[in-house]
């Protein structure tokens, strides 16, 4: 299978796709018209620039042509104001109703997680997503065993002694984002992939919460990491909480004053 095919009917040989794609795989041919460079098969990262930034709809990528990208729908594009609005609003929720997210539901947010960036468009990051209740005490159970050993928290662990989750804060489903060891920058993959199901997660009304203490368990706590069972050198790099939040924010809070340096 080729990696570019033209239409030349519909190629009006602007060079936008050679300005594009990002590791110059892309050239013009004497007459102006895109041309792949030798070894661009090895060296392209499959991001899909060239075909999604054509105008004129006259590339084809690895067989697949302009109709199997999504149309980005002008009429939905966020105002600035909006956009400014939707990302200070969203708060670190950490009391839950007692209702479940419907799996269709976290299956969407989990899906627009696929665009998020990742290093050379490795895209490795995946997903285990504890949705039952008696999972979900399994895994606090054993992060309270964790602190236990290591004697930290103690609050938490006699919080828990008493009925009240101060780990996951009663959340209805903690989703885990784990790589292989041997992708190029996994922890920062998976990380951005995580932010992208939060934001996804407020756009839908539910709320979010970054998993900071199961985490530090899931590093190191091999009761914990036998339990998640995850693939052969593979490791948990995040996770968050999601719930549908008991409670409305009105507004939003200040934040300390913006520290930036400029050269």
């Amino acid at each position: 299978m080729k990696l570019i095919s033209v239409d030349w009917s519909k190629c009006k040989r602007d060079g936008i796709c050679v300005a594009e794609c990002p590791f110059g795989l892309i050239s013009e041919d004497e007459d102006g018209f895109p041309t792949v460079r030798r070894a661009a098969a090895r060296i392209c990262i499959d991001c899909g620039h060239c075909l999604a930034v054509c105008p004129h709809a006259a590339l084809i990528f690895k067989g697949q042509g302009p109709a199997s990208c999504l149309t980005i729908d002008r009429k939905l594009n966020v105002s600035a104001a909006s956009a400014a609005q939707f990302l200070r609003s969203r708060r670190s929720i950490r009391t839950y109703k007692d209702q479940s997210i419907p799996r269709e539901v976290l299956e969407e947010l989990l899906d627009i997680s696929r665009w998020a960036p990742s290093v050379k468009n490795a895209q490795p990051t995946k997903w285990l997503v504890i949705e039952s209740a008696g999972e979900i005490k399994k895994m606090i159970s054993l992060v309270v065993d964790y602190l236990s050993e290591v004697k930290a928290f103690p609050g938490i662990i006699s919080a828990w002694a008493q009925n009240r989750d101060l780990v996951l804060r009663g959340a209805p489903h903690l989703v885990i984002a784990y790589a292989s060891d041997k992708s190029l920058k996994p922890e920062i993959d998976c990380t951005i992939a995580l932010t992208y199901l939060d934001l996804a997660a407020h756009g839908k009304g539910i709320g979010t919460c970054w998993a900071g203490i199961f985490l530090g368990a899931a590093f190191s706590y091999q009761p914990l990491i036998s339990a998640l069972d995850l693939p052969e050198n593979h490791r948990v790099h995040g996770a968050l909480m999601l719930g549908y939040p008991q409670y409305r924010y009105p507004r939003i809070p200040q934040r300390k004053a913006l520290q930036a340096t400029w050269r």
